[in-house]
């Protein structure tokens, strides 16, 4: 009996370890065995624009200019934001920014650095 989980999209049961990546010779996804040890069972995975995942705590930097609302000027591309927390809200994560205080974030808009 394998102790290898089920593939993730097609369930199937014939995965095999190839390297340190596990793959279905059914549908040939290929995932990384460590990435389901980290996760809990049914909680939220936070991913970058990249698909990098997110912790709390981690830094990220800004990947395109973002408008403020109500004119409060604009966070610059690559400005890096420090010891971030991820929220379960409409933006993923909440930090401080150095000259604009608390705010609130997609993780679209960000990379891991």
């Amino acid at each position: 009996m394998s102790t290898l989980p089920p593939c993730p999209q097609c369930q199937s049961e014939y995965t095999y370890e190839d390297g340190s990546n596990l793959v279905c010779p059914e549908c040939a996804h290929e995932w990384s065995a460590t990435a389901g040890e980290a996760v809990e069972e049914g909680a939220k995975v936070y991913r970058d624009a990249a698909g990098n995942i997110l912790q709390d705590g981690d830094t990220v930097s800004v990947i395109k200019d973002l408008k403020l609302k109500g004119g409060g000027g604009v966070v610059k591309m690559g400005t890096k934001v420090k010891n971030i927390r991820l929220v379960d809200s409409d933006h993923d994560i909440d930090c401080k920014i150095d000259g604009f205080g608390q705010m609130s974030l997609k993780t679209e808009f960000v990379k891991k650095v």
